[in-house]
């Protein structure tokens, strides 16, 4: 695994994880919705952000958007079940509050999605050397 590839990608990431947060808790503390619809909004508006950080500033990718795109999705979707998976798991069962789950359950996620990503989204093109 490229270390500095990482970084970025979890540096984009946090970016997309902002803007997740900011719809979760406008959703539930503004409009009173569950905690599972607000994670599950959230995670679709980080995906969104994710893929076009990624995509320009993390994997320096040359796949055209036809190709990409529903590559990029088919691995948030499965994130997205696992995190409805897991806020269900730990806001229902292991009674932690949605906050605390979401940080879990986002931290469990990093790994999954930049694998997902780097390995089948984009086709990486590496870059020269830092002088």
């Amino acid at each position: 695994m490229n270390i500095r590839r990482f970084i970025r990608f979890a540096a984009v990431g946090a970016v997309g994880t902002l803007a997740h947060y900011a719809l979760l808790l406008t959703l539930v503390e503004g409009f009173g919705a569950s905690p599972l619809v607000g994670a599950t909004a959230g995670f679709v508006l980080g995906a969104v952000v994710n893929y076009a950080l990624a995509r320009l500033l993390v994997f320096d990718s040359d796949r055209t958007h036809v190709e990409a795109l529903p590559r990029f999705f088919a691995v948030a979707t499965i994130g997205l079940a696992w995190t409805a998976l897991l806020m269900k798991l730990f806001v229902d069962v292991f009674g932690l509050h949605y906050l605390l789950a979401q940080l879990a359950t986002t931290a469990l996620l990093l790994l999954w999605h930049y694998a997902g990503n780097a390995v089948w989204t984009f086709r990486h093109r590496e870059r020269p050397a830092e002088e």
